[in-house]
């Protein structure tokens, strides 16, 4: 599959490059790219949510009147839970919400949602970004021409750029990552991906069985 190179004015810049076939034209698997974003979305939960039960609520223990002979209901100490103030029964505790995931299923679930934007036309090839001073407003105009119509974007580096960071941590319609950090939900949450040229020939030098067993 050939993707053309573009500049950062969004024109050809006469090169393009090879991505392997092996990995942009496999067929899909929805499952995988289901348990991926759930398994994300799932991490970034806290989990701190708690009540408090009838032993950790303040109040007396003792029984409030007799057992009988009152002409009343049974009673026991103020902190039950049909009281105003008292424990919560069956409340949350805190736990954690993540679970595990084969490697080769996560593998196959970034495969699948980059097959996704390859067969839209959603993946876009940019000259390698050479920036000197960090400017929001020229990366946000940059942006602006290579991702076209689309609104979210994300730009995906072969390795650590602190002037490109700078320059798009603020810009909440795009993300910023490096090839080794791309996951499964920013590839879908994203409607372009936008590599460097130097991130895309990477995927050449991957083993195909590494990247879409």
């Amino acid at each position: 599959m050939q993707v053309d190179v573009l500049n950062t004015k969004g024109a050809k810049t006469g090169r393009s490059v090879e991505l392997p076939d092996d990995i942009f034209n496999i067929e899909p698997n929805d499952h995988c790219i289901y348990l991926a974003v759930k398994q994300y979305l799932a991490a970034q939960r806290q989990g701190t949510h708690k009540t408090k039960t009838r032993a950790e609520v303040h109040g007396s223990s003792k029984k409030l009147h007799k057992q009988k002979g009152t002409g009343g209901s049974r009673k026991g100490n103020i902190r039950n839970p049909l009281y105003k103030g008292g424990g919560t029964v069956n409340g949350p505790l805190p736990h954690r919400y993540d679970f595990k995931l084969n490697r080769k299923v996560k593998d196959l679930a970034k495969v699948s949602a980059l097959v996704y934007k390859a067969r839209a036309n959603k993946i876009v090839i940019v000259e390698d970004l050479s920036i000197e001073t960090p400017k929001t407003k020229d990366f946000s105009a940059m942006l602006q021409v290579l991702r076209g119509d689309s609104r979210k974007s994300m730009i995906v580096l072969p390795e650590y750029d602190q002037n490109v960071y700078l320059s798009a941590r603020n810009l909440s319609d795009n993300k910023t990552v490096v090839l080794s950090d791309m996951n499964t939900y920013d590839l879908t949450n994203a409607q372009v991906i936008i590599f460097t040229e130097s991130a895309a020939k990477m995927f050449n030098e991957i083993p195909a069985e590494e990247e879409a067993a």
